[in-house]
């Protein structure tokens, strides 16, 4: 079951704004360009314990909990990031914090299975209520919310904060290879936090807008946002323009524009998906570029290396809707043996759709 584009896409802009998010009560300590702070792990639940940084190695600290939705969507995103680049020296550490019952992070992790296969740690909280990691790296950093993330470089400097769904592979790779700019992105960290109290302001006005349908005062806040963010991140506007053009109904606009962000985001298997699912499921498009909605629910599937029952689900619908009956009913097949339960109700209602030869109602 999959949500509409603009509650996933008024969601990924306010992430625009969290990613730089500041506690008002508490001075920020721990910054893009600081030495990162030890790990304080009270068990590793999964994987080789870490005692301290390597200096032939780069990190990711991504702070998570069992009970956290966006984390367990942003989980097998994190895996493809590890696989990709483990074997160039990059270690990543989900470090739980915030957790409302320890004993669940143990079986949460089996389950996830090959979705998840990096390092898990809990957080040592002898002599710490919230956790020490939750306190020298998350407050400290003033990050309020997760999932959150640390890229830490081969140096043990922090290269990095934010969302992880907004850490960007080619960060990655030119950390690993030594060739990030830590100044200039320590820089733009500071004047991203001094202009929090606007990014707030016009996410918050471009959410509201969006959802009373007031496209002008939608855009208005957009191009408001554009001024504020570093350069480097206003690609990530793209999927809240493209929620703009669905709202109006503007078919053309928003298959152009879904190409533009697909083409610009190649290794974002969910982000291609939700662009794939929309085009091919929100009523308001009265005209369908389906031919462009199998293209990028090809990249999606690519990009999840051919694993995530989600996205086969979409790509199937996809071929379905062109009369590529046989191909469909293979992928949901596949689609439902990879699916979690709670999803298999809704895959096989739908793969006995396409066997009757009959389009099922988007859910």
């Amino acid at each position: 079951m999959k949500n509409t584009a603009a509650v996933k896409l008024i969601t990924a802009t306010l992430a625009l704004a969290a990613g730089a998010t500041l506690n008002p009560a508490r001075a920020v300590t721990l910054k893009v360009g600081d030495p990162a702070p030890k790990l304080q792990v009270a068990k590793w639940v999964q994987g080789e314990p870490v005692k301290e940084f390597e200096r032939d190695k780069a990190y990711i600290v991504e702070f998570w909990a069992t009970w956290c939705g966006p984390c367990r969507v942003s989980i097998p995103h994190l895996n493809e990031i590890y696989v990709k680049f483990k074997d160039k020296g990059l270690v990543v550490i989900g470090q739980d914090c915030f957790e409302r019952d320890e004993s669940l992070v143990a079986p949460f992790v089996e389950k996830m299975g090959e979705k998840m296969t990096y390092r898990v740690a809990l957080d040592d909280k002898n002599g710490s209520d919230k956790g020490k990691m939750a306190e020298t790296w998350m407050e400290a950093a003033g990050r309020n919310g997760i999932p959150s993330a640390f890229l830490v470089d081969k140096t043990g400097v922090i290269a990095w904060i934010g969302h992880p769904m907004e850490l960007k592979e080619q960060v990655i790779e030119q950390v690993l290879e030594g060739k990030f700019d830590i100044k200039k992105a320590a820089a733009e960290s500071e004047k991203l936090a001094m202009n929090q109290d606007q990014l707030t302001k016009f996410s918050r006005q471009f959410s509201q807008a969006l959802q009373e349908k007031q496209w002008d005062k939608a855009e208005s806040s957009l191009a408001e946002l554009q001024k504020i963010l570093p350069e480097d991140q206003q690609v990530n506007l793209g999927p809240a323009r493209f929620a703009i053009l669905l709202g109006k109904g503007d078919s053309k606009g928003a298959a152009k524009l879904a190409g533009e962000v697909s083409d610009a985001n190649k290794d974002n298997a969910m982000l291609q998906n939700q662009l794939a699912w929309e085009l091919l499921t929100n009523q308001g498009l009265k005209d369908r570029d389906l031919a462009l909605a199998e293209k990028i629910a090809t990249r999606a599937n690519e990009a999840s290396q051919n694993k995530d029952p989600a996205i086969l689900d979409t790509l199937a619908r996809a071929l379905f809707m062109q009369g590529k009956k046989d191909k469909a009913v293979e992928l949901q097949e596949k689609a439902l043996a990879l699916a979690a339960e709670e999803q298999r109700a809704t895959f096989r209602k739908t793969l006995a759709s396409y066997k009757e030869d009959k389009l099922p109602d988007a859910e």
